[in-house]
């Protein structure tokens, strides 16, 4: 079994800059706050459920996307806040608040916004479902048989996995798993007085809406169902027989899930990952949710117990838990979801049949996910190279790779027959740390050489490289893109990946693949954008490239798109190009710190955020580098985005794009979404968004929103080269 667990080499690889970016300079006229930033943008999905052009059940699984995004924000980002204040840390940041400040600007966002989605809920959709034949009943609105059927279900199906756990000198206070739904509950003797409490836990292993009458026969078509919550309460009394159950309140926490962790002298980051899984169970609770009127009482017990502060109490209207709605956004009711779409196998990768590294050596190949086939590509791809006998190795980076991933199996197969395969697994990928290590495992049981990341720097790269014997000598063919390798999320993120043997990007990604698995401190690179190492300052220099052509009259342009903003160099850098009169256009789906549209500073600067049926996730930058032709110009794509974390704290890689047809995918890429109508948000210099809205009559492609254009532009295009002759 080989592997290799290594010690830090954050501190020999990364730019001296980082101390200069660790100092900052409070500047809140020019920064906005990340943390309210990242909440304006979960703002925007909250309007997909608003909004009433969204399907209906899509408007569902929006109220749960909204919701699981609220979640892992108050797990990582108010749990490291909290943690500051506890720690007395008042330093501000570039934006100029305080850490008790952003917390309390968070919850006035974060309550408004939830006003807005129990409104959604309750006024919107729940009746427009109920017009639609799909019912959420209380108990009171089933009839006899539906209450004796429930009755039924509660005693063979739910009873037996309950435990009723009670409060008293004999039973302590009990621990409760993050994210899971209780039933608090006041009780007393018959007899007595004394209030007593108890705690309930909702299965997570039932489903959280109960069909019923078991299925879609009866109740005229319709589908009527009632919550798991709902049911258990109407039968406290056979979990308590005997006792008074005075009230019931359901209630959710969250815990902090930044561990923090001193990774000094790290011998095994594996066991430094197992130990931080198991801490984070019983991290500090950071939120408290809570029906719209709580139990006095209990609410006050609740406090003491958990140890935290009214300020972390959220009260919720209607639902506690919206991402149980995934249960009814999930019906297979076509006229009630987004049109269907099936990624479609690129037109080069058409013939099944032929060889694909031929294919590849006829030219680089671009693909865009999810409106190609992520399977037909990227898995092809590595899974013709497991299977070719010319291949010698395989070098793959996986970050997230899903349940049941081909990959794993592929990979393993390759290392059977006698192929060098070496596989970076990042165990630090937030809450995908367990899964990470049961395929490392695997993996390494099979053969493989397994490196576990490095100690303090995540490896975020998504690149493979295939290595082949062919009668010309050994070549190298290389997948480099912006996503990660998961056949699930390639269907719903948008991400570009670049499939090529030239022989300048493979030495480069050699010579990463060198520095993953042993002791490289390579600070130079041909071409390949590499963090912690060269990105930051290449970044910032293409940017000062901008600014000198723009001086000298040569055409100078900035398109970048990314999933957030936030360094301060490269923000800096693009002011003094705006100020420079160079035209930047930033396409940031999430949050973004930097401040369009202010005179004198960020007038040449437009931020615009695209939110829909698919997640943003490529990263593609262009500079006109003196080119008045867009396409002569410069174009980039990888898995880094002008943030800290990627550009100092993590393995990232960004490759050049110079075949002209891929150049023009990606052109037209970022055009489709500059000129989108429909599902485009313009950022103002306050941090706030307006969404466009298509003028009164037109019917122009722009209207149809970015993702259903570049649906209808992926379908021309596979009947076209379907069409041409042979």
């Amino acid at each position: 079994m080989a592997k290799s667990r290594k010690k830090s080499l954050a501190a020999d690889i990364r730019p001296a800059v980082q101390t200069e970016l660790q100092r900052g300079v409070v500047a809140p006229e020019k920064y906005l706050n990340r943390e309210l930033s990242w909440l304006e943008f979960n703002s925007r999905v909250l309007h997909e459920a608003e909004d009433p052009r969204t399907p209906l059940l899509e408007r569902v699984n929006f109220l749960s996307i909204f919701t699981s995004n609220l979640d892992e924000f108050f797990m990582k980002r108010v749990g490291l806040l909290i943690r500051q204040v506890a720690a007395g840390m008042v330093s501000r940041k570039p934006d100029g608040l305080t850490p008790k400040q952003q917390l309390q600007a968070i919850r006035q966002k974060v309550e408004a916004m939830l006003g807005r989605r129990g409104q959604a809920y309750t006024q919107q959709i729940l009746p427009a479902l109920a017009q639609s034949g799909i019912l959420i009943l209380t108990y009171e609105q089933l009839d006899a048989d539906q209450q004796k059927w429930a009755h039924q279900y509660f005693r063979s199906k739910v009873f037996p996995v309950l435990t009723p756990l009670s409060v008293d000198p004999g039973h302590p206070f009990p621990f409760i798993s993050n994210l899971s739904t209780s039933l608090g509950l006041t009780l007393c003797y018959p007899d007595r007085d004394e209030k007593l409490f108890a705690r309930v836990k909702v299965p997570e292993v039932l489903g959280q809406f109960i069909h019923l009458n078991g299925g879609n026969g009866g109740n005229g078509g319709k589908h009527q169902y009632l919550g798991l919550v709902e049911l258990i309460c109407r039968h406290l009394d056979e979990l308590f027989p005997g006792m008074v159950v005075q009230n019931v309140m359901p209630f959710r926490i969250t815990r902090n899930a930044d561990v923090e962790q001193d990774n000094d002298d790290v011998e095994d980051l594996l066991d430094l990952v197992e130990q931080e899984l198991r801490q984070r169970r019983f991290e500090p609770v950071v939120r408290l949710e809570v029906p719209a009127q709580p139990d006095p009482w209990m609410l006050d017990l609740l406090i003491g117990q958990l140890e935290i502060s009214p300020q972390e109490v959220y009260q919720m209207p209607a639902l506690l838990d919206y991402t149980i709605l995934r249960e009814i956004a999930q019906l297979p009711i076509r006229p009630l979801r987004y049109e269907p779409y099936s990624p479609l196998v690129p037109p080069a990768l058409a013939d099944q049949d032929r060889d694909i590294f031929a294919l590849i050596r006829a030219g680089d190949l671009m693909i865009h996910h999810p409106y190609e086939s992520f399977s037909a590509s990227i898995e092809r791809f590595v899974r013709s190279a497991a299977a070719d006998p010319n291949v010698l190795a395989i070098k793959i980076t996986l970050y997230r790779t899903g349940d049941d991933s081909p990959f794993i199996t592929t990979l393993i197969q390759a290392a059977e027959t006698g192929k060098q395969v070496v596989a970076l697994v990042e165990l630090k990928a937030r809450f995908d740390e367990q899964r990470n290590i049961e395929l490392a495992q695997a993996l390494e049981k099979a053969g493989v050489h397994v490196v576990y990341g490095l100690v303090g720097l995540k490896t975020h790269t998504k690149t493979t490289l295939v290595v082949r014997q062919e009668p010309e000598g050994i070549r190298c063919y290389s997948h480099i893109g912006t996503g990660n390798y998961h056949v699930e999320t390639a269907k719903l993120y948008t991400d570009v990946s670049l499939l090529t043997c030239r022989s300048d990007l493979a030495d480069d990604l050699l010579d990463l693949f060198h520095f993953l698995t042993g002791r490289s401190l390579k600070r130079q690179y041909q071409r390949l954008l590499v963090a912690p190492v060269n990105m930051l300052e290449a970044f910032v220099g293409m940017i000062q490239r901008e600014i000198d052509n723009q001086k000298a009259g040569k055409p100078a342009r900035i398109v970048a798109k990314m999933n957030s903003l936030e360094a301060q160099e490269v923000v800096e850098a693009l002011y003094r190009a705006s100020q420079e009169g160079v035209p930047v256009d930033l396409l940031v789906r999430g949050f973004c710190c930097l401040r369009p549209g202010l005179p004198g500073l960020s007038q040449n600067i437009r931020v615009i955020s695209v939110i829909g049926r698919f997640l943003e996730h490529s990263r593609i930058f262009h500079f006109a580098n003196g080119q008045a032709d867009p396409l002569a110009g410069q174009f980039y794509i990888g898995s880094a985005d002008w943030m800290y974390r990627n550009l100092l704290g993590r393995v990232e890689v960004i490759t050049p794009v110079e075949d002209p047809t891929a150049k023009a995918r990606l052109w037209e890429i970022l055009q489709v979404m500059l000129k989108d109508q429909r599902q485009a948000w313009d950022m103002q210099s306050d941090g706030s968004y307006i969404q466009r809205t298509p003028a009164p009559g037109s019917a122009g492609p722009e209207t149809l929103g970015t993702h259903a254009l570049l649906m209808a532009l992926t379908r021309q295009a596979a009947q076209s080269a379907a069409e041409r002759p042979r």
